[in-house]
């Protein structure tokens, strides 16, 4: 009898994703296993039991999923599952924590288009701002910075926190971020002066940038949100907009929307877990090989 294809979800949270199982199943996997609140200590246990109860033919067939809500914990998960396999039982893992690696990855591979049909080298030499320390933000922050922008990631209300997420980024990724808060809209203001990419991955919902601070923004060229909740994180953004002209101090930036970063987001954690299921050999799968993905020309982008 085959193997099915069984994916174990593991996750720090109370809840598993019911985006992320519908997202696996339709992805080719027969079933999906979710375990809950698990803790760091449980990883290591709990690949094992995955791979050894299924000989090296089924456990090709085997995945390990992690999700949760914090970047660096499902990283060491991550980690730590991978460490834990034994040759020749090893099983693919994928982390995409409340699908921040692969939401990052789209917005920023969104931004490099737009940006490289503008005729200027992707996010390169750029002052990138990022405004959310949430994981979406912490992820979009590390990619801008390792594609050579200069970026800058903001808290709504604590330098303090700010600072403690740039430094774990530098730390835990070799990314080179600096932390500041902005609270109000003086502050906004004064941010927005010399930035030519706005990455706006604050709480849904809210609005955080409105056209009048957007006037400051005297050197944007790119504005991306990733809030699909009116009203739109940056006024003046649609859900659907994919290069539309946007009011700004600069008089040329382009505004990229939530449901077009989630269009290019559902393809490529799609593709990351048919990766899973199609690979002969393991395969360990973070916002990197996500943001890889994102990045590969789309039949529909024209680029």
């Amino acid at each position: 009898m085959e193997h099915r294809y069984i994916l174990h979800f593991l996750t720090p949270a109370r809840h598993a994703s019911p985006f992320d199982v519908n997202m696996a199943l339709d992805a080719g996997f027969d079933s999906v296993m979710p375990y809950t609140q698990v803790t760091i200590d449980d990883v290591a246990p709990l690949t094992q039991d995955a791979i050894f109860s299924r000989g090296p033919n089924g456990v090709r067939r085997t995945g390990i999923f992690i999700g949760g809500r914090e970047v660096e914990l499902a990283h060491e998960m991550l980690e730590t599952a991978q460490a834990a396999m034994v040759p020749p039982f090893e099983a693919s893992v994928f982390a995409d924590p409340s699908g921040a690696y692969t939401t990052a990855a789209a917005m920023v591979a969104e931004v490099e288009r737009l940006l490289r049909a503008s005729n200027r080298a992707g996010l390169q030499g750029l002052n990138v701002v990022v405004y959310g320390i949430g994981p979406v933000g912490v992820c979009s922050a590390v990619l801008a910075a390792g594609a050579g922008a200069q970026v800058t990631i903001v808290s709504h209300n604590s330098e303090v926190r700010a600072r403690s997420v740039a430094a774990m980024c530098q730390a835990r990724f070799g990314a080179m971020i600096r932390g500041r808060s902005a609270s109000d809209s003086e502050q906004k203001r004064s941010m927005l002066g010399d930035c030519h990419v706005l990455l706006s991955c604050g709480k849904a919902g809210v609005r955080l940038f409105s056209r009048d601070e957007l006037a400051a923004a005297r050197e944007l060229l790119v504005a991306a949100d990733v809030n699909a909740v009116p009203p739109e994180g940056i006024e003046g953004v649609g859900a659907m907009d994919r290069g539309k002209p946007l009011v700004a101090g600069s008089g040329r930036a382009l505004g990229i929307g939530a449901l077009a970063i989630g269009n290019v987001k559902f393809k490529v954690q799609r593709a990351l877990f048919e990766k899973m299921r199609s690979s002969d050999r393991p395969v360990f799968l973070d916002f990197r090989d996500a943001f890889e993905l994102a990045r590969e020309p789309s039949p529909d982008s024209g680029h």
